[in-house]
């Protein structure tokens, strides 16, 4: 594979933020990210064990929505390109369509839960998720055409869709709230098939 595609798995991520959870009540905002445009570190925000939720669900909603950002950032770099290939450009289009509104469902309950949509070490292309593609990635994608910039972009999106799966896997054993434990199987059912097509799609460009 050609790309930039940054190799750091969710799967540390969150275990070291289950570390952290567990010994945030002794450390106070000691190693815990802070957020956009807060005064208070993320343990702030701790959920206690009587809540719905726990801190997994919120790491898994924190870092998959700049996740799911750049999945459409992606699609729509694809979408506005001419010559490229209707099944990839269709493919684009329900990924576009797909993570959007996924977005907004985690943006709700991050409201809900009374705690940031964002952290700043996640912030920007990169990142600390898996499948997260730099910013030189995005300014090859951007400069590409035609069939080079169809098959970019199903490179770059077969890793970036690993990364997803990866932080699904982990709300899934890890999370509390039944929400975004679906959500994450949802993500992991439909990345999975759309890995299998990106992969069959290379073959014929």
């Amino acid at each position: 594979m050609t790309t930039n595609i940054k190799t750091l798995t969710a799967a540390a991520v969150l275990a070291a933020a289950l570390g952290l959870a567990g010994c945030a009540a002794d450390s106070g905002s000691s190693g815990m990210p802070m957020n956009h445009g807060s005064s208070g570190p993320m343990s702030s925000a701790m959920p206690d064990a009587s809540s719905d939720h726990n801190q997994p669900d919120i790491m898994f909603s924190q870092m998959m929505m700049p996740h799911h950002a750049q999945a459409v950032e992606m699609s729509d770099i694809i979408l506005a390109k001419p010559g490229v290939p209707a099944p990839v450009a269709s493919l684009a289009t329900r990924i576009k369509e797909a993570q959007a509104p996924e977005i907004e469902q985690m943006r709700g309950w991050l409201e809900d839960w009374k705690v940031p949509t964002m952290m700043d070490d996640h912030s920007g292309h990169g990142g600390g998720m898996g499948g997260m593609v730099d910013e030189d990635g995005i300014s090859r994608l951007k400069a590409a055409e035609g069939t080079d910039a169809a098959r970019l972009f199903l490179e770059q999106m077969i890793g970036h869709h690993e990364g997803a799966i990866d932080m699904a896997q982990q709300e899934i054993g890890a999370g509390k709230y039944p929400a975004t434990v679906q959500l994450a199987r949802d993500i992991v059912k439909a990345q999975e098939a759309e890995i299998t097509e990106m992969k069959q799609l290379l073959t014929t460009l």
